[in-house]
């Protein structure tokens, strides 16, 4: 017995369909232009907390330079009252990771509150 749920037909065909969708949906391509879109909006905050911009497609990650006192764990928690989860990764850097379905409207939506959050940083 190799495995409980290995080769099931039914699982199989959920899958399949799975894919169907993301393909139809263009859900790679929306992930690469959110991204974009996402990094730029990044990049463009005048934040000296704000250093490296990385990623590809939409799993994307900010360095926050810790200057004033200021942690990337500080950040997240501003964040999240402002309204948006985003995840610290290591010690000094914010990992964003929004849902394939994600609109640019909302994308812009999110790309606000980092851009409020972090200005209000007076450091």
């Amino acid at each position: 017995h190799g495995s409980t749920h290995g080769g099931n037909p039914l699982a199989a065909k959920v899958a399949m369909a799975a894919l169907q969708v993301l393909v139809d949906e263009r859900m790679a391509e929306n992930a690469d232009k959110l991204g974009n879109v996402l990094r730029e909006g990044l990049r463009s905050i005048p934040s000296p907390l704000v250093g490296t911009v990385r990623g590809k497609g939409l799993l994307d990650a900010v360095v926050i330079n810790e200057v004033g006192g200021v942690s990337a764990w500080d950040v997240c928690l501003r964040l999240r009252d402002n309204g948006l989860l985003a995840k610290p990764t290591q010690r000094n850097v914010i990992r964003f990771a929004p849902p394939l379905t994600m609109t640019e409207g909302q994308m812009g939506e999110c790309v606000d509150i980092i851009r409020k959050t972090l200005l209000s940083y007076k450091v």
